[in-house]
């Protein structure tokens, strides 16, 4: 292939991509027009709190307890080479709050949550449930994506200090209850460290971006796979990979601008 293959090659991957960012763009501004009407109908947002969130709380009280059982381990270790064991608690609850509580949730999020409405969307549209909808008048757009974007939206932030209280017990039973480090000075040290709008209200900013970023593309996936068996399982690979690649840069550019120094 000669330069100018070459450049006409690059020239159709750059169009391919600004395609299909146009239309991401259009496919999310349309959830956001269908937001306020979803919010009329609330108990559809509810239904869809319980299918998201409460089937996900066990992995997420699991998942939480034992990552707090390492970071006690990992934390005191580290700790008491400088002879600052007492301080456990404080970098128990930074590392869960500022970091792992809301990145940790949202990967979770996309395995569990993300893939099962990537794959409830996209039975339906193989079903041609979607079909009848819009035969019937009906957008499904607004009666079936919106409720459970808002969902998602939701759910994430709770699920996240859900996930961070759990794995403050766990460096709890590891620090005090196994290895003996005073509780006074573990709560203390939490107490004096941990400040609600830098570092949790960070966190929380940080779970509600995730929410968004996750839900969107279970959608959106769900939404434009192929109405085959093939179609749907690809989409949902495709689900897991472009969530969990959205949540860790989103990190690494909302850490950048919430923790950066003047």
């Amino acid at each position: 292939m000669n330069a100018l293959g070459y450049v006409q090659r690059l020239g159709a991957i750059a169009l391919e991509v600004l395609r299909s960012l146009g239309h991401h763009a259009a496919f999310f501004v349309e959830l956001l027009r269908h937001v306020p009407a979803s919010l009329r109908r609330f108990f559809l947002v509810v239904a869809q709190i319980h299918a998201i969130g409460n089937y996900s709380v066990v992995i997420i009280v699991a998942s939480g307890l034992a990552v707090g059982f390492v970071l006690g381990l990992q934390g005191y270790y580290t700790l008491s080479r400088y002879g600052a064991a007492e301080s456990l608690g404080l970098l128990v609850a930074l590392s869960l709050t500022r970091e792992l509580g809301p990145v940790v949730t949202a990967l979770l999020y996309a395995g569990r949550a993300g893939t099962s409405l990537t794959a409830e969307i996209g039975l339906m549209k193989a079903g041609e449930q979607l079909a009848a909808m819009e035969m019937m008048a009906i957008d499904p757009k607004q009666r079936v994506l919106a409720p459970r974007f808002v969902a998602g939206i939701i759910v994430m932030p709770l699920l996240a200090a859900m996930f961070s209280a759990i794995g403050i017990i766990g460096g709890y039973v590891v620090g005090v209850l196994m290895i003996g480090i005073d509780a006074g000075q573990f709560w203390s040290q939490m107490q004096n460290g941990v400040d609600v709008f830098d570092d949790v209200g960070n966190g929380i900013v940080k779970s509600f971006v995730f929410g968004v970023a996750c839900t969107f593309v279970a959608l959106y996936q769900g939404y434009e796979a192929q109405a085959t068996p093939e179609g749907v399982s690809q989409a949902t690979t495709r689900t897991v990979v472009i969530s969990s690649l959205a949540v860790l840069v989103l990190d690494f550019v909302l850490t950048a601008l919430m923790f950066s120094t003047p």
